[in-house]
């Protein structure tokens, strides 16, 4: 089962997504089979933050100097799934999910559920540098947001 330590250094995220711990339990509980983790405890950590402070990680960490809309983190390069594993940490920006700000409150919840799911396979070790790696990473990312769709929508 996946756990999910959810912080949030933004106030904006309250206006949109009241109780964003259960929020994002929803899309995990709504996970195909393989990635509910059945019968370990699996965690990870979202920060759900701002632009200003996601370009100070982005410019930190990965020598970009601009805002971003998702980083993750991952605490292995290579993760391999035991009784106990805590995944990593994935950081969320309001200010580029909040885009255009006339969007409907579902259009907002549906691009953080599609974010959430692409920095969450990135913790998982999936990638998109290489052609190859970015078509096996969609085909994923799909699966999981259709997933997360059927039930949650």
């Amino acid at each position: 089962m996946i756990s999910i330590n959810v912080f949030s250094e933004e106030k904006a995220w309250s206006k949109r997504i009241k109780n964003k711990d259960i929020f994002f339990k929803k899309i995990c509980k709504a996970f195909p089979k393989k990635y509910k983790f059945l019968n370990k405890n699996v965690t990870l950590t979202l920060l759900l933050s701002n632009n200003k402070n996601i370009k100070k990680l982005n410019k930190v960490f990965r020598k970009k100097n601009k805002p971003t809309d998702i980083l993750s983190f991952p605490l292995d390069k290579k993760i391999k799934i035991s009784k106990n594993t805590y995944l990593g940490d994935i950081i969320i920006s309001y200010n580029y999910l909040d885009k255009p700000r006339s969007q409907d409150l579902k259009s907002f919840k549906d691009k953080v559920t599609k974010i959430f799911i692409h920095g969450f396979l990135h913790l998982l070790g999936f990638d998109h540098k290489k052609n190859k790696d970015y078509s096996k990473m969609l085909k994923e990312e799909n699966l999981l947001l259709k997933s997360v769709q059927s039930k949650i929508n």
